[in-house]
């Protein structure tokens, strides 16, 4: 399958589900608006609600009613990015080749954009409507998935650990727990959620789960490589900037070519968990191996 293909319709799908459930950036208050639309469109490849949606068609689910479901992942992981951009934070000036959010409308506006993202998103998943298309005890599966990874036991105290061993010698299990719960447990989170909507039995579920980790660890570590070779009009952000910071990566452990390998290996792991399941999860397998091979 033509897996450029597969994500350009996905993410138009995605950015036209997104568009109808943010406010307009001439509502009032038009500021913070204008800002959540500024960080939400700017480009991202939608990568979390896409794996979402994979998962569910794995499984031979229509995902017509998780598509709302699949946009509040994008409104979570895009404010975490505003957030990471902050001076507080990782104070970076570049997102997704745009100046970062708060460069435009100040740290305040930026906070409170952030803010309003992430709890738009539990608004989105509480809707009475959803109710409607999905029975209440899935829908409650769904929610407590996406706050759990979201929470302290995944990316915000990822990002934490993330934060307090910029500049220190860490040990590879600390580099691990950062990786696989700022990055990984929203990833993980994505397919499970489709995987919990189309009603998956216990052994396939497990195995996404299996899939979702390891793709999860395959994006982080394809993300530590392109801090260091790729290009920044590329990957829309400063190259190096963890080297910089004096962040320990994968390749600080293991150097570049270990890395390509580990990340290649742990691919075809996530694939290869798959094996049970038919050509429906084609699109999960093509992503596993875009993931390692992008460029942004």
């Amino acid at each position: 399958m033509d897996i450029k293909s597969y994500l350009s319709r996905k993410k138009d799908i995605v950015d036209k589900a997104l568009d109808k459930l943010v406010p307009p950036a001439t509502m009032f208050p038009t500021s913070v608006h204008e800002a959540m639309r500024y960080s939400l469109f700017a480009g991202g490849k939608r990568v979390r609600p896409i794996l979402a949606i994979a998962a569910a068609e794995a499984l031979g689910a229509k995902t017509t009613d998780l598509l709302p479901l699949s946009g509040a992942l994008e409104l979570i992981h895009t404010y975490s990015l505003i957030h990471d951009d902050l001076p507080a934070m990782d104070d970076d000036d570049l997102r997704r080749g745009r100046p970062t959010c708060h460069k435009v409308y100040g740290e305040a506006i930026a906070v409170l954009a952030g803010d309003g993202l992430l709890t738009m998103a539990f608004e989105v998943l509480s809707d009475p409507r959803r109710a409607k298309a999905i029975p209440a005890n899935r829908l409650i599966a769904i929610i407590k998935e996406i706050s759990t990874a979201s929470g302290v036991f995944g990316m915000v105290g990822g990002q934490v650990v993330d934060m307090e061993a910029e500049g220190k010698d860490i040990d590879f299990p600390t580099l691990e727990y950062i990786h696989t719960h700022k990055t990984g447990a929203l990833i993980r989170a994505s397919v499970r959620i489709g995987a919990i909507y189309a009603k998956a039995g216990k052994r396939r579920f497990t195995a996404l789960t299996h899939y979702g980790e390891l793709v999860g660890l395959a994006f982080q570590i394809a993300d530590d490589i392109l801090d260091i070779t790729g290009k920044q009009e590329e990957i829309g952000k400063d190259v190096g900037s963890d080297l910089k910071k004096g962040k320990k990566t994968f390749p600080s452990f293991y150097g570049l070519e270990e890395s390509r390998r580990r990340a290649v290996e742990v691919a075809d792991k996530a694939i290869l968990s798959l094996k049970d399941f038919d050509r429906k999860a084609d699109p999960l397998r093509e992503l596993a191996k875009y993931i390692v091979n992008r460029v942004n």
